[in-house]
């Protein structure tokens, strides 16, 4: 009697246990969700999470609170959610940089791919190709001939080491077979200042950031960086049209959890937020901020991340970008 009891009652705590969990599912939720940001406020991560949190609220019938834990290109809003406790009121809003960070930080202590649970993508959306008014060229494939045959190199801005600003135009580089030389900032806004004035001469940016200087004839735009044409700028043709066939960079936001969250629980967030951005004032604000609503199954959005992970990490290797 007393072998026998001395086997069950272990199963009887781990039931216990998988029962408060199952029970802990049922009823989520049941309190404040906090929704993490890894960058400061106003940017345009800050601004979807802003969106998407106020949605799922109504829809939830919880409160959804926006935390923005800003720094180290974004690892400390992660490692801060991959360290929570795995009971749904933690999200992560991550980014493309969480998949570039995988092989651009040596020292993480998280790993995007298995630290988490993956929800749902939320947005996506091209940089797109601005070059400085005077530089000559009115097409990609104009910028390339000029690439290669220019006596000193053609430099190309970024908002910083690392960012989707640089590696895509990285990637460019490594299609195009041209070496432009890249000029690191620390933000957009003093590499556009120096692209309008003459200093620099090409930089991948967000559309936000850049179309209304275009507008202005401050900058020329060439291309998008995605696949499709942008709804923003539809006269404006991808890069793969014209002719570096298979080039695609967006800039994306997703939804990830701390890695065992319970399914229930990544299901409900991921049909809440299905609802919450089919709704068409929720894709006006995704579009204002120049992105796409990007709605995914939990199995889509883990194939779209190690498939991130893995682009970013063979340009990450190829380019030499450093974070020094």
């Amino acid at each position: 009697m007393k072998a026998t009891n001395k086997f069950l009652k272990p199963l009887a705590i781990i039931g216990l246990a998988l029962g408060a969990s199952t029970a802990g599912a049922a009823g989520w939720p049941d309190q404040t969700i906090t929704m993490v940001v890894p960058y400061p406020p106003g940017g345009p991560t800050d601004i979807v999470a802003r969106v998407a949190a106020q949605g799922l609220s109504e829809k939830l019938g919880q409160t959804v609170v926006v935390d923005n834990k800003a720094g180290a290109g974004g690892n400390i809003g992660a490692d801060y959610v991959a360290r929570a406790k795995p009971d749904g009121y933690t999200l992560l809003v991550a980014t493309t940089a969480h998949a570039i960070n995988m092989s651009l930080f040596k020292d993480l202590n998280y790993d995007t791919r298995t630290s988490f649970e993956p929800v749902s993508g939320l947005t996506e959306g091209p940089l797109v190709v601005v070059t400085r008014p005077d530089l000559g060229v009115k097409n990609v494939q104009e910028l390339i001939k000029l690439a290669k045959s220019a006596e000193q190199p053609l430099t190309f801005a970024s908002s910083g080491n690392g960012q989707s600003t640089h590696l895509s135009a990285e990637l460019f580089n490594s299609m195009a077979g041209i070496k432009m030389t890249h000029v690191p900032y620390r933000g957009s806004a003093p590499a556009m200042t120096d692209i309008m004035g003459g200093q620099v001469d090409v930089m991948f940016n967000t559309m936000l950031s850049s179309m209304p200087y275009v507008k202005d004839g401050k900058m020329t735009a060439l291309a998008v960086t995605s696949a499709k044409r942008s709804p923003a700028a539809p006269d404006l043709p991808t890069i793969a049209e014209t002719g570096l066939y298979g080039y695609e960079a967006t800039a994306w936001n997703g939804l990830l959890v701390p890695k065992g969250t319970p399914a229930e629980v990544v299901g409900k967030l991921n049909a809440a937020l299905k609802d919450v951005m089919s709704q068409p004032e929720v894709q006006e604000k995704f579009s204002a901020q120049g992105f796409d609503a990007n709605w995914m199954s939990p199995p889509d959005f883990k194939t779209y991340l190690d498939n991130e992970v893995s682009k970013w990490a063979d340009v990450v290797k190829t380019s030499g970008a450093t974070v020094n």
